[in-house]
């Protein structure tokens, strides 16, 4: 996990886009699931009760060095919890996403496809925190801790698989699995970590429609910058703004996204190397089948990814980093690519 050293402590920023006043939150609770409870409707930017507006960010991604690689914008218009969409334009590289009150998902891209830390940008900034089916207390169990930020002490949620070898281990290293540091004082996340190195941090929270919304996202591998998002603009928006009805030559998909069988979908693979069997779990003898929930975009490329079972926790880390480099020949439904909800299942074995 990157130390939390080298963060910056969240401070509530001043918004000019404010329709309400905050009010004083009370002490954080001790039980994770309270945490969140309490956090989530700060983080919910689907309720019909907020009123139309549009954020415009530009985003920063990095090479394999650490050195800046290119620059783009990210825009989202939201009207409703039906009606909204995102734009991503970098170079002669634009992908849109529209949402209609009929139910309609259409999309516009022209160029190369989104990278895969760029598309998930998206998500960072607007739904950080998990999903309550994340956290179901039939599969997974919650692991606090508390982190020191300088002289400040970051309350920490680990949310970990219950998996077959965790007998076998004394510890798991926070940051290993999905793990959450909130502010000490106020339900607001300041930094995200998983799989032992992929770290999030969330700097300039603003209060934005009584929700909190950063200013700065970070995207780090280990001590490596992958991507930073700065968000320049939120204000108010008309809904019958015209950007939120899609031109003519929009493509429709009759559904948003398609379950397609794993099978299925491995022969569509083009791209991507097989993961690296790690050392730590060769010496403790720990094989099986790491299994994956994936959404495979339009793209090719993978948009998601999450953790449904594994017999070890370095495992989890060597499969995530590999799958997520995967791409995959778009899938065609009714001629027209669309998003795939897919399992990966990635076994590893130590033979005989």
């Amino acid at each position: 996990m990157r130390p939390l050293t080298q963060f910056a402590l969240v401070g509530l920023a001043s918004c000019a886009f404010l329709y309400g006043q905050s009010t004083p939150a009370p002490e954080l609770p001790k039980d994770p699931r309270e945490l969140f409870s309490l956090a989530a409707p700060s983080y919910n930017f689907t309720d019909p009760s907020l009123k139309p507006w549009h954020l415009r960010a530009t985003y920063q991604l990095y090479d394999e060095t650490g050195e800046p690689a290119s620059t783009g914008t990210y825009e989202y218009w939201w009207a409703s919890p039906t009606v909204y969409r995102s734009t991503w334009t970098r170079g002669d590289s634009t992908h849109t996403d529209w949402h209609t009150s009929d139910g309609k998902h259409l999309y516009a891209a022209t160029g190369h496809g989104l990278e895969f830390f760029e598309y998930r940008l998206e998500s960072d900034i607007l739904t950080p925190l998990p999903e309550p089916a994340d956290y179901d207390p039939a599969t997974t169990y919650f692991d606090r801790e508390v982190r020191s930020l300088g002289t400040t002490k970051l309350p920490c949620i680990m949310i970990v698989p219950k998996m077959p070898m965790h007998e076998q281990l004394s510890t798991i290293p926070l940051g290993m699995f999905p793990t959450y540091c909130f502010d000490p004082h106020l339900p607001v996340l300041v930094v995200k970590t998983s799989f032992g190195s992929l770290t999030v941090a969330y700097e300039h929270v603003a209060r934005v429609q009584d929700r909190y919304l950063p200013r700065l996202v970070e995207e780090y591998e280990g001590q490596r910058k992958i991507a930073t998002m700065t968000v320049d603009t939120i204000e108010k928006l008309n809904p019958d703004d015209p950007a939120l009805t899609p031109p003519p030559d929009a493509k429709n998909t009759s559904v948003a996204t398609v379950g397609v069988a794993s099978g299925v979908m491995a022969g569509h693979r083009i791209r991507g190397q097989n993961p690296v069997y790690p050392q730590d779990a060769k010496e403790a003898r720990a094989q099986g089948k790491v299994v994956l929930k994936a959404l495979i975009g339009r793209d090719g490329k993978i948009h998601d990814l999450k953790v449904i079972s594994a017999p070890f926790p370095s495992l989890v880390e060597s499969a995530l980093w590999a799958v997520s480099q995967w791409e995959y020949k778009p899938y065609l439904l009714n001629g027209d690519p669309v998003d795939v909800a897919t399992q990966i299942n990635v076994v590893y074995s130590l033979g005989n």
